[in-house]
């Protein structure tokens, strides 16, 4: 699955393989689908109104997975793109909140079957 997203005024394509996990493994040291699993409490998350968020409701979230798959989704749609950090820095501003909805259809792109 491929798609592009404006981020900081550029089209950034992403694109979700059967490669993604074994990429993100190879890159990162750790397994792609233990990660997603722990995203657990990014639904917690979604379902808080601002005026009640509190900074102990984002305990357990790790951020970082989501610049990590970010940059495997952008690597595997082009593959020219630099290391991470030289990739992320090439933008003034990524909000990875807004980013998030975005990369979670990819994200289950991955991790779907077509076993009926």
């Amino acid at each position: 699955m491929e798609k592009t997203i404006v981020i900081d005024g550029k089209d950034i394509r992403f694109k979700s393989t059967g490669g993604s996990a074994i990429r993100y493994k190879a890159q990162f040291g750790k397994d792609f689908f233990a990660d997603v699993a722990k995203l657990s409490s990014l639904d917690k998350l979604t379902k808080i109104d601002d005026k009640d968020f509190k900074p102990e409701d984002l305990e357990g979230l790790d951020f970082t997975f989501f610049y990590n798959i970010a940059w495997v989704y952008a690597k595997t749609a082009d593959n020219k793109i630099g290391d991470q950090l030289t990739w992320l820095d090439s933008f003034d501003e990524f909000p990875i909140m807004e980013i998030i909805p975005e990369l979670q259809e990819l994200i289950t792109a991955t991790l779907k079957t077509k076993k009926k």
